[in-house]
C-alpha cells in the first residue's frame, strides 16, 4: 500500500513534469517562429501579424528581449482577464459554457472540501480501527471513514455531512442550470444570423410515385406551409465524390511538396516507388506520377457528377426546408407534420459546419438496426475491457509486478523505486491503456447514423462516461478489492466478506489519487504545450508551405474535443462526490484539478482553439445528469459502506438522499430543458420583427441558397470538370405537381383549387396554370 511518502513523491514528480511543461510553454510560445502555433486563433481573425516577416535573421526565430522571459508567467492573469460577455463573442457560447463546467467544480468542491477538513478528518483520525485490524492499509486510509470502528456514533457525522454536501451541491446545480439556460436564451435571442435559424431537416420522405424527392418537398411545404414556405434543399449522396475529392486533395499535396523539391534542385528529379507505401515497386518520375493521379481523378470526379446529375438514385429521401421567417421554422421544427408519425419528420438543422454529411446519405429506416447493433457492440467492449484493465491494475503496483518479474524484486524495494511506481505508474498505465478508446467509441457513434457533428460528439461522450464510470471506477475498486484484500478473503469466514469489500472501497483512494495528478495535472499541463501540433507545424512549414494560404493550413488550432474532455471532468465530479464523504483526502488534488484545467483551458479557448461548430451549449442538459448520477451513486455507495459498518440504524436517513436528489433532477429537468430542446415562438418572433425592421429589403432566400448545399459542390473540388454542380437538379425554381392520386400531400393548395391541368409553384407559393 502506499503510504504518505509515497504520495508525496507522486505528487512532487507530477508537480515538477506539470512545471517542467509550463516553462516549456512560456519559452517557445515568445519565440516568433513558433507564434502561429500558439496564438493561431488570433491568425485566423486576421487581427495578429506574424513577426517572423521582419527584423533581423536570428530576431526572425529568437526572442532576444531578455525582459520577456522574466514574465514567462503572464499568460496566467491574462486568461482571466477577459470578461464572459466578451468571451462568448470572442470564442461562442460553447466555449464558454465549457469553461463553467470547470468553475462549476471549483464552487462545489473547495466548500466541500473545506468542510470535509475541518469536520470529518479529525472525526476520522482520531481512531484506532485500523491499527487493531489484520487489513492491509496506510496513513492515508487512517483519514477515511474505514479508520471508524463498527458501530460507532460517530457515523452520524458522515450522515449530517452527506446531507449537507448533497444540498450544497444541488444549490449550486441549480444555480448553474438557471445561468446556462438564459446565456442560451440570450445568445440565440442576440446573435447574428445564421441558415438553421430559418431551417429544418426533413427526414423519411415517402416515396411517391408521380414526383421526384424535390418535387415533393417543395409541393408538400407549399401545401401545408403555404403562406411561409421560402425554398429547399434535397439531400444526395455525394460520399463517392466527396472520397475522390479529398483523394485528389492528398495527390494535389504530394505534387506540390515534389515540384517545390523539384524548384529547389533542378539537377536532380524526384522519383518514388509504386508499391505499397512507396516502400518497393517500380521507379517513376514523382511529378508525373502525380500529375496523372490527379487528372485522371479529375475524369472520375466529372464522371460522377454526371452521373450524380442524371440518376435520381443518388436523391435521398431528406432535405433542408427554409422558411421565412425563424417563427415558420420554430414551428415546423416543433410539430408533427403528417397523419403518420414515421414519415416526414422534422428537426432543427444544424448549422451548416456542424452537419455531418457522410450520415446523411444513411437510410432512414436502417438507424434503428444501427443503433442496436452498436448498443450490443458497446455492451461487449465495455464488458470484455475489464479484464485487461484489471491485469494492468494488478502488474501496476509492487505485488504484481514482484510476482511477474520476480528477479527485479531487489531494484524494486528501494525506497525511491517503491514510491515511484506506487504513486505514478498505476496512473500512467492506465491513461496509456484508455488512449484509442475515444476513437473507437467515435467510429461507433457515425455508424448509429447521427446527422450532426455536435451529435456524434454528445453520442461519444455519454459512452465515454458509462465506460469511464464501468470499467475506471467500479473495474479499479473491484479490482482493488480481490487483489489487495485477497488473503483476507481466504481465510475469513463467509459473512465477513461484505466488510471487507465495503472497508476496501475507500481504501482504493490511493490508486484515483495518483491517477488524478497523472491525468489531470501532468496531463492538462501538457495540453497546454501542444507538442504535436508544434512539431507537425514547423514539418509542413518547411517541405510543403509556399504560400500564405498554405501556412494558414498548416496551423492546427484545433478545438474543444467534447466527447473526450466532459466526461474527463465528469470522472473527477464522481470521485470527488463519491470520496468526500468516505475518504475527504482526495479533495484537494480535485480542486487543484479543476483551478488549473480553468485556468488552462481558458488560455487555449482565447488564444488558440477554433471551434467547429457552435450547438447554444445545447450540451448542458448531459453535463447536469451526469453529475446528478454522480451524486446518486455517492449516496447509494455510502448506504452500502455504512451497512456493512454496523450502522444500519443510519439507512432509512439515507434512503431519502437519493430520492431527494432525482426528485431536484425532475423540477431541473422540467424548469430548464426546455430551453435546450426547443426555441421560444416569441422570441423567435421578436427576431423576426427586430430584423424585418433593421432590413426591410433583405433577400433571405438568396442568403439561404447555397447554405445546405453539399460542400463537395461548393468549390471544394478545382477540377477542370465540364459538371458544374448547378447542373445537378438539386434546388428546383418551378416544381411541376405531375401528381395523380394525392397519398402524400391529400389537401390541394388553396391556389390549386379548380385547376384543370398542372400547376407550376414557384418558391413564393405562387402558382400559374
Amino acid at each position: 500500500m502506499a503510504t504518505l511518502s509515497d504520495i508525496g513523491v507522486a505528487a512532487a514528480i507530477n508537480i515538477l513534469t506539470a512545471l517542467a511543461f509550463f516553462i516549456a510553454f512560456a519559452i517557445l510560445r515568445i519565440q516568433p517562429f513558433n507564434d502561429r502555433v500558439y496564438f493561431p486563433k488570433w491568425y485566423l481573425k486576421g487581427v495578429r501579424n506574424d513577426p517572423v516577416q521582419s527584423g533581423a535573421l536570428v530576431q526572425k526565430f529568437v526572442n532576444l528581449d531578455w525582459r520577456s522571459y522574466l514574465r514567462f508567467l503572464n499568460w496566467m492573469p491574462a486568461a482571466l482577464k477577459m470578461p464572459e460577455p466578451e468571451l462568448i463573442d470572442h470564442a461562442g457560447l460553447d466555449s464558454a459554457v465549457y469553461l463553467r463546467i470547470y468553475l462549476i467544480g471549483l464552487k462545489i468542491f473547495i466548500p466541500i472540501a473545506m468542510a470535509a477538513f475541518s469536520i470529518m478528518v479529525p472525526v476520522n483520525w482520531t481512531n484506532r480501527t485500523l491499527e487493531h485490524s489484520d487489513l492491509t492499509y496506510s496513513d492515508i486510509d487512517k483519514l477515511s471513514i474505514s479508520n471508524i470502528p463498527g458501530g460507532s456514533d460517530r457515523f452520524w457525522t458522515h450522515l449530517v455531512m452527506a446531507y449537507v454536501f448533497t444540498l450544497w451541491t444541488c444549490y449550486v446545480l441549480n444555480k448553474e442550470y438557471e445561468k446556462v439556460a438564459s446565456m442560451r436564451l440570450h445568445f440565440l435571442a442576440s446573435e447574428q444570423r445564421r441558415p438553421d435559424q430559418f431551417t429544418v431537416l426533413v427526414r423519411n420522405v415517402p416515396p411517391d410515385p408521380d414526383e421526384s424527392v424535390g418535387e415533393l418537398v417543395e409541393h408538400f411545404f407549399l401545401v401545408n406551409h403555404p403562406d411561409h414556405y421560402l425554398t429547399s434543399q434535397v439531400v444526395c449522396n455525394a460520399n463517392k465524390l466527396s472520397g475522390l475529392v479529398n483523394e485528389k486533395k492528398k495527390k494535389q499535396n504530394w505534387l506540390d511538396y515534389y515540384q517545390l523539391k523539384y524548384d529547389r534542385n533542378q539537377s536532380k528529379k524526384p522519383i518514388i516507388k509504386t508499391g505499397f507505401l512507396g516502400l518497393w515497386g517500380k521507379k517513376v518520375d514523382a511529378i508525373q506520377h502525380y500529375t496523372f493521379k490527379i487528372k485522371k481523378l479529375s475524369e472520375e470526379i466529372s464522371a460522377e457528377k454526371m452521373k450524380m446529375a442524371k440518376d435520381p438514385k443518388f436523391i435521398m429521401p431528406a432535405a433542408f426546408v427554409s422558411f421565412k421567417t425563424r417563427w415558420a421554422a420554430a414551428v415546423c421544427a416543433q410539430t408533427q407534420q403528417s397523419r403518420n408519425p414515421t414519415v416526414w419528420l422534422t428537426e432543427w438543422a444544424p448549422e451548416p459546419r456542424d452537419v455531418y454529411w457522410d450520415n446523411l446519405a444513411i437510410p432512414y429506416v436502417s438507424l434503428t438496426i444501427r443503433r442496436l447493433v452498436v448498443a450490443v457492440a458497446f455492451f461487449f467492449l465495455t464488458f470484455f475491457f475489464m479484464i485487461p484493465i484489471t491485469i494492468v491494475q494488478t502488474l501496476a503496483n509492487i505485488e504484481g509486478i514482484e510476482k511477474a518479474v520476480p528477479f527485479l524484486k531487489p531494484m524494486i524495494e528501494k525506497k525511491a523505486v517503491k514510491s515511484f511506481i506506487q504513486g505514478f505508474l498505476p496512473g500512467i498505465a492506465l491513461k496509456i491503456f484508455l488512449i484509442f478508446l475515444p476513437s473507437i467509441l467515435m467510429l461507433m457513434s457515425k455508424f448509429e447514423g447521427f446527422s450532426s457533428v455536435s451529435k456524434l460528439e454528445r453520442r461519444s461522450a455519454s459512452r465515454y462516461y458509462v465506460f469511464q464510470f464501468v470499467n475506471v471506477f467500479l473495474g479499479s475498486i473491484i479490482s482493488g478489492t480481490a487483489f489487495q484484500q485477497l488473503n483476507n478473503f481466504i481465510h475469513q469466514s463467509a459473512n465477513e466478506i461484505p466488510k471487507t469489500i465495503g472497508v476496501s472501497i475507500p481504501m482504493k483512494a490511493t490508486f484515483f489519487i495518483t491517477y488524478i495528478m497523472v491525468d489531470g495535472w501532468a496531463g492538462v499541463a501538457g495540453e497546454i504545450l501542444r507538442l504535436k501540433p508544434l512539431i507537425m507545424y514547423h514539418l509542413k512549414n518547411f517541405f510543403l508551405v509556399k504560400t500564405e494560404k498554405d501556412r494558414k493550413e498548416a496551423m492546427d488550432p484545433g478545438s474543444i474535443d467534447f466527447y473526450t474532455g466532459e466526461p474527463q471532468i465528469q470522472l473527477y465530479f464522481l470521485l470527488g462526490l463519491v470520496y468526500a464523504v468516505v475518504s475527504p483526502i482526495l479533495l484537494p488534488f480535485i480542486v487543484i484539478f479543476f483551478g488549473l484545467a480553468f485556468l488552462v483551458y481558458r488560455h487555449q479557448i482565447i488564444n488558440v482553439y477554433s471551434q467547429k461548430y457552435e450547438s447554444a451549449a445545447a450540451f448542458w442538459p448531459d453535463v447536469h445528469v451526469r453529475i446528478i448520477v454522480a451524486l446518486v451513486v455517492s449516496q447509494l455507495l455510502l448506504m452500502g459502506l455504512l451497512s456493512t459498518k454496523g450502522a444500519a440504524q443510519s439507512t432509512p436517513l439515507l434512503i431519502a438522499l437519493p430520492v431527494l436528489t432525482i426528485c431536484f433532477h425532475i423540477f431541473c429537468k422540467g424548469r430548464y430543458e426546455p430551453a435546450f430542446v426547443r426555441f421560444p415562438l416569441q422570441e423567435a418572433k421578436m427576431k423576426d420583427i427586430l430584423e424585418r425592421t433593421r432590413e426591410p429589403n433583405l433577400n433571405l432566400k438568396e442568403y439561404l441558397r447555397n447554405a445546405y448545399l453539399h460542400p463537395v459542390f461548393k468549390g471544394g473540388d478545382d477540377s477542370d470538370s465540364d459538371a458544374d454542380p448547378e447542373e445537378i437538379e438539386l434546388e428546383p425554381t418551378l416544381v411541376p405537381t405531375k401528381r395523380i392520386s394525392r397519398k402524400n400531400t391529400p389537401v390541394p393548395s388553396r391556389k390549386s383549387l379548380g385547376s384543370a391541368g398542372p400547376l407550376l409553384y414557384d418558391a413564393q407559393g405562387i402558382t400559374t396554370p
